[in-house]
C-alpha cells in the first residue's frame, strides 16, 4: 500500500509557506500533527471552530495556516467557515479526516458523518479534494490548493484511512501558566454599570497606533462601529463565540500590536474552552475584555446563563495572568493603562446593562473591506 512520505510532505508544505497549524487530534492526521508538532507551530485548540479561528486570526497577521481536523469535528467548524471565512474572504487550508468512509469498516457514530462530509464542505462552497497518497500527486495538490487560497477561498484536503507514514511525536514541554493577579468583586465598592456603548467608548478612545479591535458579534461590534469605524477595527458579523480564539491567532504571530478582545457573554459561554487554550498559549499582548449583560441583546434581550458563572475565577483558573473584577469606567481605563505598560494576558470582567442605542445601524462597509484594510493596517504597523 502506498503511503504518504509526512516529512517530505510537512516540508513541501513549509516551502510554500505553511508553518503554522491549529486542530484537534484524529487517529486518521495524527502523523501529520505530529509532524506540525516536532517542526512547525501548533495550537492545540479545544475544539474545531476555534482552530478555524484561531488559523484565521494567523492569516490576518500575513501568515499561511493550517486547520487539522476529525470530520465529526467538521459539524463543529461550519459556524466560523460560513460566517467568517466565507464573508470576510479569509482562506485557510484545512485537512479533515473521511472517518465512517463508506465500505471501510468503523464505529457505530462515524457512520453518518461518512457519509455527508464532502456534501458538506461543497455546501459550504469550500474547495476540496481526496489527498493522494504519492507524493508527486499530493505536490500537485498543494500547488492547486495555494492557488485557490490566493483567491482568498479555504481549500481542505479530505484524508483517507493510512494516508501519512509514521511521524513519531518528539517529547513535548508544556510551560506553565499561572494566574499572578486576581481581583474578585469588592462589596465595598458600588458597581456603577454603564451602558455597552459608554464602556466602547472609553476603550475607543484609549487604543492607540498599533491597537486592533476586534469586536464580538451583535450589538457590541455595531455600537463600536457607530462611535468610530477606523482601519484597526474588526466587527465580528458571525461565528459566535470565536473572538477570543481570532485574537489568539493574531496575539501569536502579530507580536509588535495589541489585540484586544471586546467579547459579551453570551458569546463566551458558547465556546468557553477556548479560555483554556488562551491561558494555555498566553499571549503577552492579548487583553480580553469581557462586557456582560446577563442577555442576549441583539435576538430581543432574552437572559443568558452568566448570572450562574464566575467568568473571573474561570479565566483565573485557565491560566490568564491577569484577572480583574471592573467595577466602574473609571477602573475600567486603570486597568487598561497598567496593561499597555506590563503586558501580560489580561481579562477585564465588567457588568454592564441591558438594552443598547436606539435606531441602532449596521456597518456599512463589507466584512471582507473590514479585513483588507485591516491587514493594511497591520501590515504598515509590523516590523517584519
Amino acid at each position: 500500500m502506498t503511503m504518504l512520505d509526512t516529512k517530505a510532505f510537512g516540508e513541501e508544505l513549509k516551502h510554500l509557506g505553511f508553518s503554522f497549524y491549529s486542530g484537534v487530534p484524529c487517529s486518521f492526521l495524527n502523523n501529520l500533527i505530529n509532524y506540525a508538532i516536532n517542526k512547525c507551530k501548533y495550537v492545540a485548540a479545544a475544539n474545531e471552530g476555534d482552530a478555524v479561528a484561531i488559523a484565521s486570526g494567523v492569516w490576518l497577521t500575513g501568515r499561511k495556516s493550517v486547520v487539522l481536523m476529525q470530520n465529526s469535528g467538521l459539524t463543529n467548524a461550519v459556524s466560523p467557515l460560513v460566517s467568517l471565512n466565507y464573508p470576510f474572504q479569509i482562506p485557510v487550508l484545512g485537512f479533515v479526516s473521511l472517518r465512517g468512509e463508506p465500505g471501510a469498516p468503523d464505529e457505530p457514530q462515524h457512520e453518518l458523518m461518512g457519509q455527508i462530509t464532502t456534501q458538506m464542505l461543497d455546501l459550504m462552497q469550500v474547495k476540496w479534494q481526496y489527498l493522494q497518497a504519492d507524493l508527486k500527486k499530493a505536490k500537485q495538490q498543494l500547488l492547486q490548493a495555494d492557488q485557490w487560497i490566493a483567491k482568498n477561498r479555504p481549500f481542505f484536503f479530505v484524508v483517507k484511512k493510512g494516508t501519512f507514514t509514521d511521524e513519531p511525536l518528539q517529547k513535548q514541554t508544556h510551560p506553565q501558566h499561572v494566574n499572578r493577579i486576581k481581583s474578585i468583586k469588592k462589596e465595598a465598592i458600588t458597581e456603577q454599570i454603564p451602558q455597552r456603548y459608554e464602556a466602547l467608548r472609553r476603550i475607543s478612545t484609549w487604543k492607540k497606533s498599533n491597537t486592533v479591535l476586534i469586536a464580538t458579534t451583535g450589538k457590541t461590534g455595531r455600537e463600536l462601529y457607530e462611535i468610530e469605524d477606523a482601519p484597526n477595527h474588526l466587527y465580528m458579523v458571525g461565528s459566535m463565540g470565536c473572538a477570543g480564539s481570532l485574537g489568539l491567532g493574531m496575539a501569536l504571530t502579530g507580536k509588535d500590536l495589541e489585540i484586544v478582545v471586546i467579547d459579551g457573554d453570551g458569546s463566551l459561554l458558547m465556546r468557553m474552552g477556548s479560555l483554556a487554550t488562551n491561558g494555555s498559549y498566553n499571549p503577552h499582548n492579548m487583553l480580553h475584555i469581557l462586557l456582560d449583560n446577563q442577555a442576549h441583546d441583539s435576538t430581543g434581550g432574552q437572559s443568558t446563563v452568566s448570572h450562574n458563572t464566575d467568568f473571573v475565577e474561570i479565566a483565573a483558573s485557565c491560566g490568564y495572568t491577569k484577572s480583574i473584577y471592573i467595577h466602574n469606567l473609571e477602573e475600567l481605563h486603570t486597568a487598561m493603562r497598567e496593561w499597555r505598560q506590563s503586558g501580560g494576558l489580561t481579562f477585564l470582567y465588567m457588568r454592564i446593562s441591558k438594552g443598547s442605542r436606539k435606531q441602532l445601524g449596521r456597518p456599512k462597509i463589507k466584512p471582507y473591506e473590514v479585513k483588507e484594510r485591516l491587514q493594511t493596517f497591520i501590515k504598515n504597523n509590523s516590523r517584519d
